[in-house]
């Protein structure tokens, strides 16, 4: 039998005695990962912090709502930006004033190349990997107006901070089946000599206000 035969001949075993069911063939797979954190609640804050810092993120944090729109304020003013992008959805209540909100009613990608910053909530996040994590729809906007502005600043309730990705998958399964995107820190990427560009696949700077 040469390489390739015994190669093929596997395939096939393979193909001939794994389940059709997906239950059946999913309970066949190990589950030997972490899926539910140990840490307190503190800690659980305190590691996400820290990816984010490790990241090149920036973090704002507020305790209550009504301390949001100054927080915003403070991100674009740090960044000399006057006009921000918003899902329709996104709560008016929380935007500074002296800003130029755009909605985003299926903006042209034209309109939204001119727009530097987007303002959005989310629907969890990672502690152990300093991930966010959009549900594109309602206050979170399509998935567009967060990967094309240079800023993305986003809103992040204590609430939703899980230590580990099973334990977030777990509490947003079944709320949704709009597209997922997951965020952890400022878009970057290497060359071949390992040199690191910020904004190649998404927006170059990502500001997390922490609030609640």
């Amino acid at each position: 039998m040469t390489a390739r035969e015994e190669i093929l001949a596997r395939v096939r075993s393979a193909l001939h005695t794994a389940p059709s069911d997906p239950v059946a063939a999913h309970a066949r797979l190990s589950h030997t990962y972490n899926r539910i954190g140990k840490l307190s609640r503190e800690a659980c804050l305190e590691l996400f912090i820290d990816r984010l810092v490790d990241y090149d993120s920036e973090i704002l944090q507020v305790t209550t709502e009504s301390e949001i729109p100054q927080a915003i304020a403070q991100a674009l003013q740090h960044a000399d930006e006057h006009r921000a992008l918003v899902a329709p959805a996104f709560p008016a209540a929380c935007l500074p004033a002296g800003f130029e909100f755009k909605p985003d009613n299926n903006l042209p990608t034209s309109e939204i190349e001119g727009v530097a910053a987007v303002v959005t909530t989310c629907e969890a996040a990672v502690a152990a990997t300093g991930t966010i994590i959009l549900v594109h729809d309602g206050a979170q906007g399509r998935r567009v107006i967060t990967l094309m502005p240079d800023h993305h600043i986003c809103l992040v309730h204590r609430d939703q901070v899980f230590e580990l990705l099973p334990e977030a998958m777990t509490a947003i399964a079944g709320r949704t089946t709009k597209p997922i995107t997951t965020i952890s820190g400022p878009s970057a990427t290497s060359d071949i000599e390992m040199t690191r560009i910020r904004g190649v696949h998404g927006p170059r700077r990502l500001t997390v206000i922490l609030y609640g």
